[in-house]
């Protein structure tokens, strides 16, 4: 009888971030660590919330590895999570795709903001980024997610992403998207990103939506509004770069909160 006592190639790195009330208005940060490339990191903040920052200890993630954040804003808590610059999707000497993995998590009256900087995606890389939110119902969400593919002049790596998030236990959004070398064809075509190498979108879910929600609309010629079957919205943006994906994406959380 053989034994496999193979140890899966690649770097596992997790950061787990609580937030709670603290009892005087403000917000307590009773669990903030890091394990391997993730480092969470409180920074200075104004009025109830907490602020964190998200630094890389290493680059990556190359391919094999496997990071993941953890993130709840409990009952009444006030939650902003960044990062301090943009994450690499590297090749690597394992064959393997990267992991990125990203579960938050929003209670009753609490509000969670997930910020951070582009993920780009480098030639010869494969990365599968998960995203879920999980929310009570009176929660509120500020979510978003930037993708470039390529550094300047270079081709894009593999790069699959899907979001998902659920309120009070009911599906708001689920969607997936595969770009690069390998992926399902059409990606770069005229109904997905039309020769664009920059994306992004933008979840916001909001109470008071409940009692007037955005309709659809155009914002700009290359991206969009829609809203979702609850007190949410999605914007969504392809862009020739990341800039100009993410003045779209400010201007829209200027405008509807």
């Amino acid at each position: 009888m053989s034994v496999d006592t193979a140890v899966p190639s690649g770097v596992r790195g997790i950061a787990r971030i609580s937030a709670r009330g603290d009892g005087r208005g403000g917000t307590a940060l009773p669990v903030l660590d890091g394990e391997g490339q993730l480092a969470p990191r409180r920074t200075r903040s104004a009025g109830r919330g907490a602020t964190v920052t998200l630094v890389g200890a290493m680059s990556g993630p190359l391919g094999g590895d496997h990071l993941t954040v953890e993130a709840a804003a409990h009952d009444g808590a006030r939650l902003h999570i960044g990062s301090a610059a943009a994450t690499l999707a590297l090749p690597g000497q394992s064959k393997e795709a990267a992991r990125y993995d990203v579960r938050l998590t929003v209670g009753e009256d609490a509000e969670l903001l997930w910020l951070p900087e582009q993920l780009i995606s480098v030639r010869d890389s494969d990365l599968r980024v998960t995203t879920r939110a999980d929310l009570a119902g009176s929660a509120s969400l500020v979510l978003r997610e930037e993708q470039v593919l390529g550094r300047t002049g270079e081709d894009p790596g593999r790069l699959s992403s899907r979001l998902t998030v659920r309120r009070a236990g009911r599906l708001l959004l689920d969607q997936e998207l595969s770009c690069g070398p390998g992926a399902p064809g059409g990606w770069d075509g005229p109904a997905v990103l039309a020769g664009h190498r920059a994306i992004g979108q933008l979840v916001l879910v909001r109470p008071e939506f409940e009692h007037g929600l955005p309709g659809s609309a155009l914002l700009g010629e290359t991206a969009s509004l829609t809203p979702l079957a609850g007190p949410a919205v999605l914007v969504t943006a392809v862009a020739p770069d990341a800039l100009r994906v993410r003045r779209v994406l400010d201007e829209a959380v200027r405008t509807l909160t």
